[in-house]
């Protein structure tokens, strides 16, 4: 694993390989400061670890970029009643690769980080939903937890490690909280939001695995610490995944800021005897962008205004040998087959968006394919239940936007035919190599 750490930061999640010293466990957790800002959020009254959260300029690392303390503020005033945290490490989307990663190398960052946030919500009783196939990341984890809990950590604080199913759907908060309670993954209607009638309808807060071990880095060192990186909207530093057709892919910290350019160097630049094509900022679900847009700072503000969004930093390079439609095409597969059907817009739409691109892909596209494309894709956009079905509809809109001539050659010329290099091309880890 590759990280990259800015001047000042003390890297609190990922610090070293795949367990090369064992990074995973208690002793070397604590050798590096670990649990010594959970001691001092103990030592706070609850409503002021909240303020010290919102005054770090936090912000969820699950792709929305809400306010985190602010999130946390939402629940309504204590009853005495359960209430809950849900730390959302469903991670599954293409190119997304920060969270398994993290739990795997150091999974006491995000115990430790569930502790302090108990403690800031009152909360007796947590729960990490961790997607099903990644079973040793699952048993490292449960490990973790079990070692905090022996070694007297965690007080009276409850976690609960649940596997999952294996469905995309269920990295929606709604439809994960469905799937805790033991019915299939759907979304739910909102309002009533999570913080008011959460899991088991008691309130709640859902966090991303990354905003969690983010808490704990902030009260390890301090709320100025964090709030002097990044830049004045996007405060703090985050996983920079980058994967496709560069050098040395890998997970890079560092601070909100930076650009494409300075993280493709990083990984050693684009493979040699090639050239970039299109990037992706934010994962499969986000508006490409190209060679224009390699200095645009990666904070939300700027990605924001430069037509795409920074979302999960998923950052997939694609150099010139690669067909937009076929990577689109294999997108829409997914999307497609992870569509939980509970809304028309979703389950149809993104059935015709998989014909279509799969005839575009062979070359035997249809006179006004690419139109038709076009137009359910702008039908389903806003219109589905969930983020889901804008998922699905993003790389489309945008593909055709900055690459129409591609699609229309599908008409008449299969991408193989266009693109010969790309056939021996072997699609793994939500990228290309």
């Amino acid at each position: 694993m590759t990280t990259y750490a800015a001047p000042g930061i003390l890297t609190p999640v990922v610090t070293r390989g795949w367990g090369d010293d064992r990074s995973w466990t208690l002793e070397s957790y604590l050798s590096r400061g670990g649990y010594e800002g959970l001691k001092k959020a103990n030592a706070m009254a609850p409503a002021d670890i909240v303020e010290a959260v919102k005054a770090s300029g936090l912000r969820g690392r699950g792709g929305a970029g809400f306010p985190t303390g602010l999130k946390w503020s939402f629940l309504p005033p204590d009853d005495g009643l359960p209430r809950y945290l849900v730390v959302n490490a469903d991670e599954s989307e293409p190119g997304t690769c920060k969270d398994i990663p993290t739990i795997m190398a150091d999974p006491h960052v995000l115990v430790e980080g569930v502790a302090i946030t108990s403690r800031a919500i009152n909360c007796a009783h947590a729960f990490i939903y961790l997607r099903g196939e990644v079973a040793h990341v699952y048993r490292r984890l449960l490990s973790a937890i079990r070692e905090a809990e022996d070694a007297g950590l965690l007080g009276g604080l409850r976690i609960t490690a649940h596997a999952g199913a294996g469905a995309y759907i269920c990295g929606e908060e709604s439809a994960l909280l469905d799937s805790l309670e033991g019915r299939r993954g759907h979304p739910r209607m909102k309002p009533p939001f999570p913080a008011v009638a959460g899991l088991y309808a008691r309130p709640t807060v859902v966090n991303n695995v990354e905003s969690i071990c983010q808490v704990s880095g902030i009260f390890r060192n301090s709320v100025e610490w964090y709030a002097s990186m990044g830049t004045e909207k996007s405060k703090g530093h985050g996983i920079f995944s980058v994967s496709g057709h560069v050098n040395t892919p890998g997970q890079f910290e560092a601070p909100f800021g930076i650009t494409m350019r300075q993280l493709i160097d990083l990984a050693g630049g684009i493979r040699d005897g090639h050239r970039l094509k299109f990037w992706t900022p934010g994962g499969s679900s986000t508006p490409l962008f190209t060679e224009a847009e390699l200095d645009t700072p990666l904070d939300y503000e700027s990605v924001g205004a430069a037509g795409s969004m920074l979302a999960t930093r998923a950052l997939q390079v694609f150099d010139e040998t690669t067909s937009v439609v076929r990577v689109i095409a294999r997108w829409s597969e997914f999307y497609q087959h992870e569509s939980c059907g509970k809304c028309t817009p979703c389950r149809e739409g993104t059935y015709w968006i998989k014909q279509i691109m799969f005839r575009l892909e062979k070359g035997q596209g249809l006179p006004g394919d690419v139109d038709l494309l076009d137009e359910i894709a702008h039908n389903i956009a806003g219109r589905s239940f969930c983020p889901l079905g804008d998922a699905a509809a993003t790389p489309i809109m945008s593909g055709i936007m900055r690459f129409r001539d591609e699609f229309e050659a599908g008409l008449t010329t299969p991408a193989r035919e266009l693109f010969p290099y790309e056939a021996s091309t072997v699609y793994a880890r939500g990228g290309v190599r």
